[in-house]
């Protein structure tokens, strides 16, 4: 009996392909290079992932500097002024 896939009875012969492809790969690419090798091969790849990252230019980070730096200046301001209200609040509280 066969449906639009293929037949039922029998598994597809891309599933068979794919077993055999599994079994073929024992140990893969790590076993056949020595530790220094993949080592150098890490470092190499680190190299050219670094020449595909866009660096902003001066301008744009003095900008993102300072909006990092004023907003981090807002939050120590928020928490300064929670902090010393509930310090109240407890010294209100328990005498």
């Amino acid at each position: 009996m066969t449906d639009a896939v293929g037949s039922i009875d029998t598994p597809d012969a891309q599933d068979e392909v794919s077993e055999s492809k599994k079994k073929a790969r024992k140990g893969g690419k790590r076993a056949k290079k020595g530790p220094l090798k993949r080592l150098a091969t890490f470092y190499r790849q680190i190299i050219a992932e670094l020449r595909k990252v866009v660096w902003p230019t001066r301008n744009q980070l003095t900008s993102y500097t300072t909006v990092v730096i004023f907003f981090v200046a807002i939050m120590i301001a928020l928490v300064t002024v929670i902090d010393y209200g509930l310090n109240h609040a407890a010294k209100y509280v328990f005498g």
